[in-house]
């Protein structure tokens, strides 16, 4: 396997870079992946889904979004040239913006020869992949979706419903009026309370997951007459997976299978949990990679009856 630094630009010019893992036969197949909260393209988890992709000529492009580690700072570069200085981060990135990101990426794969696609994500990088796929079927963007040959989410959380279970319910309506009340007053990046989230977050990045989600809170998991219109709205084939120790999720992970086969109408679905698995999959690298290369495989075998490749 071998490691290329891939730079590019968000489709908003926000610069970004990623490493591409390339097997030693030319493909143009690729996974892009997108890490979670304060993460970044780094993981164990991800060396080891790249090495089991690349064993079978397959990429994989995994990036630092805007939102990657905990905080930091970010460039524009806007249309006259100008250079505009932004806050990034988990802490302070606005989760909408990650279909730029994601719209890059896809756009510097299919520039590298990469014309099929499979978007990953993990925890927040799942929600990002499953929001970027959905607006660019409300925007009609019907070339880019034609090279999406599958989505695959790894440990989806409804993030509202988890910061509600987390909080109290008494906590989160005074948590949410006081990021409510930082905005009012212009102070949208000071920072929320200590308790108020797992780690430091600005008060627009806890307003947007807490109150301002609608474009994001499609995986209402509790909620029993939910029928999941985003992911129902997936058309190309669907890989879920979640861990069913320490998992961030309110139900055990087998109901939530039950529950979720049942209400969604993909033919291509492929929902499972892994049995001792957390929400980083720690240890069980190996089975989950190999779980997704079986999806793909089986979604490749239905398209070529191969991977396919490109000469050298």
């Amino acid at each position: 396997m071998k490691l290329k630094r891939i730079d590019f630009q968000a489709t908003d010019g926000v610069p970004l870079n990623g490493l591409l893992h390339l097997p030693e036969n030319k493909t143009n197949t690729v996974v892009i992946a997108l890490h979670g909260m304060s993460s970044n393209c780094f993981k164990y988890r991800e060396q080891v889904i790249a090495k089991k992709m690349t064993q079978k000529d397959v990429a994989f492009f995994g990036f630092n979004n805007r939102g990657s580690e905990l905080m930091k700072y970010l460039k524009r570069e806007k249309q006259d040239g100008e250079t505009e200085h932004l806050l990034g981060g988990t802490s302070f990135e606005d989760v909408l913006e990650s279909y730029h990101d994601v719209k890059g990426a896809m756009i510097q794969m299919l520039h590298l020869g990469y014309t099929n696609i499979y978007l990953q994500g993990h925890s927040l990088g799942a929600t990002k992949v499953l929001y970027t796929y959905t607006k660019l079927k409300e925007k009609q963007e019907t070339d880019l979706l034609s090279h999406i040959k599958g989505i695959i989410l790894l440990s989806l959380v409804d993030i509202p419903n988890m910061l509600v279970l987390g909080l109290g319910d008494k906590k989160y309506k005074v948590m949410l009026e006081h990021a409510k009340n930082l905005i009012a007053n212009g102070k949208e990046t000071d920072f929320m309370p200590q308790d108020a989230f797992i780690h430091p977050i600005s008060a627009k990045a806890f307003l947007r997951y807490s109150k301002e989600n609608s474009q994001i809170d499609f995986a209402r998991y509790s909620e029993t007459d939910y029928n999941f219109p985003e992911l129902n709205a997936v058309e190309c084939p669907l890989f879920m997976r979640w861990g069913d120790t320490g998992e961030l999720i309110s139900q055990p992970a087998e109901d939530l299978i039950n529950n979720l086969k049942q209400k969604l109408q993909n033919k291509k679905q492929d929902i499972a949990y892994i049995p001792g698995a957390d929400h980083s999959y720690s240890e069980k690298e190996e089975r989950l990679a190999e779980e997704i290369w079986n999806f793909i495989a089986e979604n490749c075998k239905e398209r070529n009856n191969r991977i396919p490749k490109i000469p050298s």
